[in-house]
């Protein structure tokens, strides 16, 4: 009997090292999971998706092992329909059970919430408060640099179904937005219609843009290299064409860039959604549901 005890404790010991050692092994596997990252706030993010692969692999790999465990070394013998043991509940085990779940629950949404406030996003409450909380950073950058003032400030347009980006300091407009590593940039997110959402992947970044409202947005690119914006939030029949290039090139590559440009006279870019719509109002047969019509080609110096 003490042999059979001592052999479940070893099995049980054994069994939870190789789950928490599997569990912490996915969790850094899950970073490779995720897009490179190419902005000092989506560390933040990595590091709690790392987290939660980590909590939610411990947890179906130890029921898991639980249930495989007790499949294989305490069935019942072939042919046994008698019922099993009679057991009473077992107060201390019912407080242990209901207590982890509610204090894991509580770690998530305190460590969630702290890399919300930290990345600065604003939801719906920008429609009362347009301005940061007290004591709310604005996108935490994970560098010294974070609490440094932002160097570039661009303009953000968006609008059914295209986005359009200003840089006032050379007046110079574009539907490619190109951004300096290394160096903070601040957005200022403005929508003409509806609703839309700013969202990056690579950068970890999505912001919801409220019309009639300007909306300030703050992170660090760190990694050079082109990325992809699109529109996070279903604004209409085309909202699947917004989508625009995220150029990350070094400061000095940035301003030859936007001096370059500044000499550009303001063309029309193209749009795919002006275009497929303009395409299906010429046929001879109509298809589908009547939607609005997309805004007017942008205007800018730089179509991309």
């Amino acid at each position: 009997m003490m042999i059979r005890k001592l052999y479940n404790i070893f099995t049980l010991i054994i069994g939870a090292i190789a789950v928490t050692y599997t569990s912490f092994w996915l969790g850094e596997q899950s970073y490779s999971w995720l897009p490179p990252q190419a902005a000092a706030e989506s560390r933040l993010i990595d590091d709690l998706f790392s987290f939660l692969v980590t909590v939610g692999a411990f947890i179906f790999l130890g029921v898991t092992a639980t249930l495989f465990y007790s499949l294989l070394f305490h069935r019942a013998a072939q042919y046994d329909y008698s019922d099993g043991p009679h057991i009473e509940g077992n107060i201390a085990l019912e407080v242990v059970w209901t207590a982890i779940p509610i204090f894991l629950v509580f770690w998530i949404a305190n460590y969630s919430y702290q890399v919300y406030e930290q990345m600065g996003i604003q939801g719906p409450t920008a429609l009362v408060h347009l301005h940061n909380p007290m004591g709310m950073e604005s996108a935490y950058a994970a560098t010294e640099e974070a609490i440094a003032e932002p160097e570039e400030q661009i303009d953000v347009i968006a609008k059914q179904w295209a986005w359009v980006f200003h840089y006032p300091d050379k007046n110079v407009t574009s539907t490619e937005l190109h951004l300096p590593s290394d160096r903070r940039v601040k957005l200022a997110l403005h929508s003409e219609d509806v609703l839309h959402g700013f969202y990056i992947p690579a950068f970890r970044l999505k912001q919801d843009i409220i019309p009639n409202h300007k909306i300030d947005f703050e992170f660090t690119p760190i990694r050079e290299g082109k990325y992809s914006l699109t529109d996070s939030q279903y604004s209409g029949t085309y909202f699947a064409t917004m989508q625009a290039n995220v150029v990350v090139e070094s400061p000095e590559e940035y301003h030859k860039w936007l001096t370059k440009v500044a000499a550009h006279r303001p063309g029309t870019a193209y749009n795919q959604a002006a275009a497929e719509y303009a395409q299906s109002i010429t046929q001879p047969v109509k298809t589908g549901w009547p939607t609005v019509a997309p805004a007017p080609a942008p205007l800018v110096n730089y179509p991309g």
